[in-house]
């Protein structure tokens, strides 16, 4: 009997959440998101709704975009990639270079700098060195970020 070789970066074991433990389930977003014109999968908690957890898989695939993240985190990752789209979109740096400042950011490589990996910590880090950013070179249309009841921003 022949061993099977790993697929390098393929991780056979399954997702389990972050918050009750349960086994992910990988659905269509039907239910979940408002408008799902576009069949988007998502990995959802076995104990959805009662905990709140998924995550969306890139299109065509099942490769998770980050980890499994509840209402608030999802809600501070919205932010933060907000916050951080704008460094590229208001042309300050490219998206590449807004990437790299990321991974350097986090303390990260490259390849590990995406928001959809991080947790309320640095969300909230992102998000206010992002604001900095952005007021230093004089973008008016920068909004304070205020934690409130929730972990909701704006």
């Amino acid at each position: 009997m022949k061993n099977k070789k790993k697929r390098k970066g393929v991780n056979n074991t399954q997702i389990r959440c972050p918050y009750c433990g349960s086994p992910a389930i990988l659905r269509s977003a039907d239910g979940i998101y408002r408008d799902n014109n576009k069949n988007t999968m998502l990995y959802v908690c076995k104990n959805y709704p009662e905990c709140d957890a998924y995550v969306r898989v890139h299109t065509g695939t099942t490769i998770p975009v980050g980890s499994l993240a509840n209402h608030e985190l999802r809600t501070l990752r919205r932010t933060a990639h907000q916050y951080f789209d704008q460094l590229y979109l208001s042309g300050m740096m490219s998206k590449q270079d807004a990437y790299q400042w990321l991974a350097d950011l986090l303390s990260a490589p490259l390849s590990k700098a995406h928001i959809g990996y991080l947790g309320e910590y640095y969300c909230k880090v992102v998000i206010e060195e992002s604001r900095k950013m952005l007021q230093k070179r004089g973008n008016k249309k920068v909004p304070k970020f205020e934690v409130i009841q929730g972990g909701a921003a704006s």
